[in-house]
């Protein structure tokens, strides 16, 4: 059997194998507490499900445009101008299957063969492997922990090179939950327009941002950026959705067409019951959303709280998504159960034997950390965080 280099280059997901075990032991009886969780744990709100049912007994189950229902990207452009101020004809919006199917759809359209694209780590798991089969070569930059795990102007200048195509940036960030303000993105903007170079703008946890943190997007930055920025977003963890697979981007004229072209041939369309739903959820009233952001903050500041009471362990207090990177470093050379720490791989390992399902940093780009959810109860997050508290004091 021969499989080609770009599929067998992909490296699996540590985030789902992490998931996997945790399964594996629950369905052996074990307790187990899982922070590896992606999702909100929230259900989708009654009157999206709602308007799904209806488009089901309306009959509207046939194929729509490959780049989604012009009502839906009607709607989107249009919350682009309300919330952003940013002006899109419908024809620049390309519904996708997922805001990761958005990411990949953007990649293979702008990135050839031994381009660089720069991703500040932290970063999300899944962007240098889209990179990586779409024949693009990651240069990942630190992000720096007195900053909130954030990049600087002056970092990102030095990371640029003749073979620079685009910058992949995310904010609110995962996995870090770090938010990028409005002068320090308008400064990175400054660099990527003087070189020239795309932007990709992960904005997915954009309405998850807390204690009156603002979001600002890249494209906002001028318009001369704006023709060179990709904003990705979606409804999967603004309305609790990640199962109906709806994501999207705003893009430039040309490329918007070049992809809905290739996405013509790649899937067709996105779901069209899922489609329905999504425009509910835009058209909708936010106060489910609003509950669920209050529900996430009260998390946060709990799980940091009671991280800071742990000794050995630090954190650095994320101002959105539902994420935050526990600062395990302080752990490695010593033992557990006989064996030595030597990584986040190691402690992501032996919390396992503790009941406790974490992400090992080093699938982020840092190996010091290991990366918690509070997309988990309350509840269970007090429990999980006894449990890691329990494993510090078994280290040696």
């Amino acid at each position: 059997m021969s499989i080609t280099k770009r599929i067998s280059s992909i490296s699996p997901s540590l985030t789902l194998a992490i998931t996997a075990k945790a399964k594996a032991m629950k369905a052996e009886g074990k307790s187990v507490i899982g922070f590896g969780a992606g999702e909100p744990d929230f259900n989708t709100p009654q009157h999206i499900i709602d308007a799904a049912k209806k488009a089901l007994d309306n009959g509207c189950t046939k194929y729509t445009p490959s780049s989604g229902l012009p009502e839906l990207r009607k709607k989107i452009a249009e919350k682009f101008k309300e919330e952003n101020g940013l002006g899109y004809d419908f024809s620049q919006i390309i519904v996708s299957s997922g805001a990761k199917h958005s990411i990949f759809n953007a990649v293979f359209a702008l990135i050839e063969e031994g381009d660089e694209v720069i991703i500040p780590a932290p970063y999300w798991l899944t962007y240098p492997e889209v990179v990586k089969v779409c024949g693009g070569v990651s240069v990942f930059v630190e992000g720096h922990k007195e900053n909130h795990f954030k990049i600087s102007p002056e970092d990102l200048k030095k990371a640029i090179t003749p073979k620079t195509k685009m910058l992949i940036f995310n904010s609110p960030s995962n996995p870090t939950g770090a938010v990028y303000t409005e002068e320090e993105i308008r400064a990175l903007g400054k660099v990527c327009e003087e070189a020239g170079i795309w932007v990709l703008s992960d904005e997915i946890y954009s309405k998850l941002i807390y204690d009156g943190v603002k979001h600002f997007s890249m494209a906002q930055v001028s318009e001369k950026l704006k023709e060179k920025t990709v904003i990705i977003n979606g409804v999967s963890k603004t309305y609790a959705m990640t199962g109906w697979r709806i994501g999207w981007l705003a893009a430039p004229k040309e490329v918007a067409k070049a992809i809905d072209s290739f996405q013509s041939h790649a899937t067709s369309n996105p779901a069209s019951v899922s489609q329905y739903a999504a425009l509910a959820a835009l058209n909708g009233s936010e106060e489910e959303l609003v509950r669920m952001r209050d529900i996430f903050n009260d998390r946060r500041k709990f799980m940091i709280s009671r991280i800071r009471g742990i000794e050995g362990l630090d954190c650095i207090e994320p101002d959105g998504a539902f994420y935050i990177m526990l600062i395990v470093k302080n752990l490695y050379g010593k033992r557990f159960n006989g064996r030595k720490i030597l990584g986040s791989l190691d402690v992501a390992d032996m919390l396992l034997e503790k009941g406790v399902a974490v992400v090992p940093g080093i699938a982020f780009g840092d190996d010091e950390c290991v990366r918690l959810s509070y997309a988990i109860s309350k509840e269970d997050i007090a429990a999980g965080l006894d449990r890691i508290e329990e494993f510090v004091k078994e280290v040696f």
